[in-house]
């Protein structure tokens, strides 16, 4: 385990942590806390520093300087300094009503602050000033934990208490590659088959599972939510089902669409439109979010069909049309992938050098036909029947007559 001279100059290497080691030399109560610790002992660069103080975090605020805005209920903070942004919070325990609902909270130290939290391997603080400056605090099996690379939560109840560390659990067990403690996948299960998830409203299950969704290898977080049965409790047809599917579908998947969403999707396969938008809508998604989601789970096979069926790139990019590209690509996933790879890496981002203006100036009336004669246009240019200016529009005036979309440039 590294010393506390070594886990602040860890801490100093990071662009926003040598402006904060700075600012708090002197300050004492602050530390730095949960899953940035973690990865410095791990060896890695954390981007987002948490911090808690066990005075009133104001102070802290004020004392960084820079900007500061209010965050939630439990009183914490983010405040920005030199364009780097930390959240503030201050120590605290917590105490649940009743199973699911959100804690009542009081003022604590950092000892009992690490208690409430949510595995071992987050419950870990560094002081950041004062005469603890560089002094590792942990709860019990932290480090033979981390060491071990393994999840564990700190309490039996941690499960029905807030049963979000559930979807938390099959996140960090993904990204982090960390195994799940014995005793801790028990209580998971018997939580799941109690109905736990029942308990918490839809907001924060949508919350944890568009966080889910945006984990850097989604398909192995989905897989361990399917591990502990939790997609089939938000959903019993909520399902990845077939990891390959969804791997070849995020292989076609350009840069500039949602992985997210399309991972979600594929999992609501099996779900009839209006369902999905009920179940969505109970998960707080926004709409338009909703609506892909939608649109990619029950287009995609006909959509499949009609790439299937399709040869020039004129056709591929009529049975492409309007389709969104994550849609594409799981079309595409689902059988014909060279055609959806020729749409999504080349034949989308075609245009035409002439527009509806140009059709108006060569006699085409407004109207029906100007549409007409620009997809004919473009129909010829993707097939290689059209290059250049002159020669798409001569392709756009014969198209635009009816019957004619599609023929030979100046038939």
């Amino acid at each position: 385990m590294p010393s506390a001279e070594a886990l602040l100059e860890r801490l100093a290497a990071l662009p926003a942590g040598r402006p904060l080691l700075a600012a708090l030399k002197d300050a004492d109560g602050v530390y730095l806390v949960g899953g940035a610790v973690r990865d410095l002992l791990l060896g890695g660069e954390p981007l987002d520093l948490d911090l808690v103080s066990e005075d009133d975090p104001a102070e802290l605020a004020a004392r960084l300087g820079g900007s500061i805005r209010a965050h939630d209920r439990f009183g914490t903070s983010r405040v920005t300094v030199g364009g780097f942004s930390y959240d503030l919070a201050r120590a605290r325990s917590e105490s649940y009503s009743r199973p699911g609902a959100l804690p009542e909270v009081a003022p604590a130290s950092i000892a009992q602050d690490l208690e409430r939290r949510d595995f071992t391997v987050n419950a870990l603080a560094i002081a950041l000033g004062g005469p603890r400056r560089g002094e590792l605090v942990t709860v019990s099996h932290a480090l033979e934990d981390l060491d071990a690379r393994r999840l564990r939560v700190l309490h039996r109840a941690s499960f029905i208490d807030d049963p979000i560390r559930l979807l938390r659990l099959a996140r960090y067990a993904s990204r982090l590659r960390f195994a799940i403690e014995r005793d801790t996948a028990e209580l998971a299960r018997i939580a799941v088959a109690g109905g736990a998830i029942g308990t918490v409203s839809g907001s924060r299950v949508g919350s944890e599972l568009r966080l889910l969704a945006t984990e850097p290898d989604p398909v192995s977080a989905f897989g361990q939510l399917a591990e502990l049965e939790l997609d089939t409790a938000i959903d019993r047809r909520f399902h990845l089902g077939d990891p390959e599917l969804a791997r070849a579908a995020l292989s076609l998947l350009p840069s500039d669409a949602r992985a997210d969403l399309l991972t979600l999707a594929i999992a609501a396969r099996g779900i009839e439109a209006s369902e999905l938008r009920a179940l969505l809508d109970a998960l707080a998604f926004e709409a338009a979010d909703r609506e892909l989601i939608v649109t990619i789970a029950r287009r995609s096979e006909a959509l499949s069909e009609s790439l299937a069926s399709a040869d020039d790139p004129s056709q591929i990019a009529e049975a492409a049309r309007d389709a969104p590209p994550e849609a594409v690509a799981l079309a595409g996933a689902l059988g014909p992938a060279r055609a959806a790879g020729q749409w999504l890496e080349r034949l989308r981002h075609v245009r035409l050098e002439i527009g509806g203006d140009d059709l108006l100036a060569a006699g085409v009336p407004a109207g029906p036909a100007i549409g007409r004669g620009l997809r004919a246009a473009l129909a010829a240019k993707l097939d290689g029947r059209a290059s250049g200016r002159e020669a798409e529009l001569a392709a756009a005036v014969a198209g635009a007559e009816p019957g004619r979309q599609g023929g030979e440039p100046g038939a």
